[in-house]
């Protein structure tokens, strides 16, 4: 669903047959503000959290490989500790990925080692807190 809290995420996560969700915040206050806000939403109508995933959480520029905050940083960390949900994983901001959605192929198909190891990562994280793995 598209971030936020109004009548169109109420609705559709009131209709639709929610068995959890995945909250995906940036590590900016703006983001985590909104994100408090859905997980309130989720929790009054019953959805459980299966995790948070911080998106864009740096950026690693690839001709000198500093890391760079570009959103601040422990956004994602500081809402899952505070709600005490699982963090799952962190996806950092790269060109790679980027191009991926442009091409409109998922980034864990065409990226490379890497990339895609932070989506595996996630999966993993999120079969172990459903206790498939």
């Amino acid at each position: 669903m598209p971030p936020g809290t109004g009548d169109i995420q109420l609705t559709m996560a009131q209709e639709l047959p929610l068995s959890s969700s995945i909250i995906v915040t940036t590590p900016q206050s703006v983001s985590t503000d909104d994100v408090s806000r859905a997980i309130m939403m989720f929790k009054d109508i019953g959805v459980p959290i299966g995790g948070i995933v911080e998106n864009m959480s740096y950026f690693i520029a690839p001709d000198s490989g500093n890391r760079y905050d570009i959103f601040g940083s422990g956004g994602g960390e500081m809402i899952a500790s505070r709600y005490n949900i699982p963090l799952l994983g962190k996806i950092p901001l790269t060109i790679s990925i980027r191009e991926a959605g442009d091409d409109g192929k998922p980034a864990v198909v065409t990226t490379d080692g890497i990339q895609k190891k932070y989506y595996q990562d996630i999966t993993n994280n999120l079969l172990v807190q459903m206790g498939i793995l």
